[in-house]
C-alpha cells in the first residue's frame, strides 16, 4: 500500500483574482501553491493551478517525475477526477513544474456546501501527499421554454438513421478525447460574435413539441447568438480544429479543440472557412453563421465542452488558467 502524507499550510486569498483562492504548501521534498477557484455554480467548472518547486536534495536524485491529479468529492464520495497536465511536456524532469487540472461541474450537481477537492501529488518514490482544498456549489436558475417544431425540425430531432447516429458517435469520441500534450491557449475566451443579443441560453429547459403530437424535454447546452445570415463568427481562443463537416442535427459545424479536454463548438453556420487540422488563433473568422441543420431561424449556437460534459461558455470569458497570478498575459 502506497504511503499518503498529509500536508497543508495556508489558505490565502489572491486579491487579483476575483474568483480564485491559492494555497501554499511545503514538506522537506517541495515547496508550492495550489490556485483553484473555491465555488462554482452547476454548469460551470473548477480548474487548479499548482506550481511546485523540488528541493535541492530531491534534485540530487535526478528530478524524478512529478504526477498529481484533482479529484472532486462529496464528503468521502468521489463525485469526478481529472489529471494534472504540465503546460510545457519538457518541464516534467525539471525543478520546478507548473500543472493545471480541471473538472466540470454538471447542471445536475446538487447545490451544497459540503464538497471538496482532494490533491493526490508524487514525485517519483517520494510518498503521496494530498492536498484537501474547501469547494462549494451555489444554486443557480435556468430558463424554460416550448418549442413548436415544424415539420422539418421534427424530422430532424427525431431522426434516428445510422447516419445521424453515427454522427453523435464520431462527436461524442472527439469530445471524450483528452490529450495531454495538446495545449493551445491559457488566455480568456471572447465572445465567437460580434453581437452580444442572445435568444437563448446555457441550461435552459426546452420542450420540444413535435408536429405528430409527441414532445421531449431537453437541456440547452450552449448560447445561441441571434445574428442575421451570414454573420462573421470568430475562434474564441487559440486552438485546432478537429471537426469542420455537416451535421444532420447542427448543420454546417466546428469543433476546435483548446486544451486537454477543452473544445468550443459553433453550429448552424452557412458555411465554414477552416478544415480539420487547421490551427487558429483567437478572433480569426472561422465561418458564417446560418440556420443548417435543427433551427429556427438563422443564429449562432456557441457551445463549450470540458472532459465531454457542457459547460457554460461564461465561465471561460474570464482568467480561469490563473494565468495573471504569476505574471502571464
Amino acid at each position: 500500500m502506497t504511503k499518503k502524507t498529509f500536508f497543508f499550510i495556508a489558505l490565502v486569498i489572491n486579491s487579483a483574482l476575483a474568483f480564485s483562492n491559492t494555497v501554499s504548501f511545503q514538506d522537506d521534498n517541495y515547496t508550492g501553491t495550489v490556485t483553484y477557484n473555491e465555488t462554482a455554480r452547476p454548469g460551470d467548472a473548477v480548474f487548479a493551478r499548482m506550481n511546485v518547486k523540488i528541493s535541492k536534495t530531491l534534485k540530487k536524485k535526478n528530478a524524478p517525475d512529478t504526477a498529481a491529479s484533482l479529484i472532486l468529492m462529496k464528503g468521502n464520495r468521489k463525485i469526478d477526477s481529472a489529471q494534472f497536465y504540465f503546460f510545457n511536456q519538457k518541464a516534467k524532469k525539471q525543478p520546478a513544474a507548473e500543472m493545471l487540472a480541471s473538472i466540470p461541474v454538471s447542471l445536475w450537481t446538487v447545490p451544497d456546501s459540503h464538497y471538496s477537492l482532494k490533491i493526490i501529488f508524487t514525485a517519483g518514490v517520494t510518498p503521496e501527499k494530498e492536498i484537501i482544498l474547501p469547494f462549494k456549489v451555489e444554486a443557480r436558475s435556468f430558463n424554460s421554454e416550448v418549442l413548436d417544431l415544424d415539420e422539418r425540425n421534427s424530422g430532424i430531432k427525431q431522426n434516428m438513421t445510422a447516419e445521424r447516429m453515427a454522427q453523435i458517435e464520431k462527436l461524442n469520441n472527439i469530445l471524450e478525447t483528452v490529450m495531454p500534450q495538446d495545449i493551445y491557449s491559457l488566455k480568456p475566451f471572447v465572445r465567437p460574435v460580434k453581437s452580444e443579443r442572445m435568444t437563448a441560453y446555457f441550461g435552459d429547459k426546452r420542450v420540444y413539441k413535435y408536429t405528430d403530437g409527441q414532445s421531449e424535454t431537453s437541456y440547452h447546452y450552449g448560447h445561441d447568438y441571434g445574428v442575421p445570415e451570414k454573420t462573421d463568427v470568430y475562434a474564441c481562443a487559440d486552438g485546432r480544429v478537429v471537426m469542420s463537416e455537416f451535421r444532420i442535427s447542427t448543420g454546417w459545424s466546428i469543433v476546435i479543440e483548446h486544451l486537454p479536454g477543452l473544445y468550443s463548438l459553433y453550429y448552424h453556420l452557412s458555411s465554414p472557412d477552416v478544415q480539420e487540422n487547421d490551427f487558429v488563433r483567437q478572433g480569426q473568422k472561422i465561418g458564417l453563421s446560418g440556420s443548417t441543420g435543427l433551427a429556427t431561424g438563422p443564429h449562432l449556437h456557441w457551445e463549450v465542452r470540458l472532459n465531454a460534459a457542457a459547460v457554460t461558455p461564461d465561465f471561460f470569458m474570464r482568467d480561469f488558467t490563473f494565468s495573471s497570478s504569476d505574471g502571464q498575459k
